[in-house]
């Protein structure tokens, strides 16, 4: 019995071994890289909600410019989110967000040296094309160099950022100029354009293009010299085959309707609740609603964050399910 005992011992502390193994400082760099510009997305999420009258005094813009100006990011965002599959499949996710950043950079730029509504609505545009490309493969990259024990959290780690971007472009919104906004909003972008160096590429991307020995070296450095990573990578080949075969039209067919209809249909009740179009304009929404702007904007960056913090830590205990129906 006490050898039963000590060997069922030996095997938990095996799997916590593993488990831990698993988490490595690579692993936090590289998901530390990966999610920074996803800051940028927060800020341009934020960027116009407390600057709108200083925008619209500076430049000269009345209230249908200023709408336009807003809407151009999620126009943007949408032509983005359509290439992207595309692009991260053909060049890798790697190559795919220093593509993110060309625009990112350049559109931030645009905005903060903007001396008309020309260059302010391309450069708004640019950043929705930048934010859209990161709101597929950031999620994706992540979820395919983490191990299933965190890959929740680690995901999760996404929406911290951005609501540290949104947070950061609400509070600052109150004081400080929306041109160095707009330049504060470039820096995350910096930090991934040069640590994008020294990050690998995703392992399922390098074994779906035939690349098998790459992907068991970079495996092997994302879980630490001392892992087997012998199951894991056996599991991506084999999950790279069987996806394979699968093609765009092969989602339509009726055993795949439950899953197709909760994907698009939690995608689609977000939009439709409104929160991004309250988001560009919660300083104009508290003016009128006669409640001091500068208080709700500093109370909104104080709240997000602990609100993301909250998600990134419940979400391996409760698990997705729970935390919708609590959203």
């Amino acid at each position: 019995m006490e050898g039963e005992n000590s060997s069922i011992e030996k095997g938990l502390l095996l799997i916590r071994k593993e488990e831990s193994a698993n988490t490595t400082p690579f692993l936090v760099f590289t998901t530390f890289i990966i999610v920074s510009a996803s800051f940028s997305f927060g800020v341009a999420l934020g960027h116009t909600a407390g600057t709108m009258a200083s925008i619209m005094e500076d430049l000269d813009l009345s209230i249908t410019q200023f709408s336009v100006f807003g809407s151009l990011l999620t126009f943007g965002g949408m032509i983005g989110a359509l290439f992207s599959a595309t692009i991260a499949d053909s060049f890798g996710c790697k190559m795919t967000l220093w593509i993110t950043e060309v625009f990112c950079i350049s559109g931030w730029l645009a905005i903060a040296l903007a001396k008309n509504i020309i260059w302010l609505d391309l450069g708004r545009f640019f950043v929705g094309i930048g934010v859209g490309l990161l709101s597929y493969v950031v999620p994706v990259y992540i979820a395919e160099i983490t191990p299933k024990t965190v890959r929740g959290t680690f995901t999760f780690s996404n929406q911290l950022l951005q609501n540290c971007g949104v947070a950061t472009a609400y509070y600052l919104g109150n004081f400080m100029s929306w041109r160095i906004i707009a330049l504060i909003g470039i820096l995350p972008c910096l930090i991934q354009l040069v640590g994008l160096f020294f990050v690998p590429e995703s392992p399922r991307w390098l074994a779906k293009e035939g690349r098998d020995e790459e992907c068991e070296v970079v495996l092997q450095k994302l879980r630490g010299d001392e892992a087997d990573i012998v199951k894991e990578t056996q599991e991506i080949l084999i999950s790279v085959e069987a996806s394979a075969n699968i093609s765009m039209r092969s989602l339509f067919k009726k055993k795949y309707t439950h899953q197709l209809t909760i994907g698009i249909g939690l995608m689609l009740l977000q939009q439709l609740s409104g929160s991004a179009g309250l988001g560009y304009y919660t300083g104009s929404v508290f003016d009128l609603a006669g409640f001091p702007s500068r208080i709700g904007m500093t109370v909104l960056s104080i709240v997000v964050v602990p609100k993301a913090i909250l998600g990134l830590i419940l979400v391996e205990r409760w698990g997705r399910r729970p935390l919708l129906m609590v959203m």
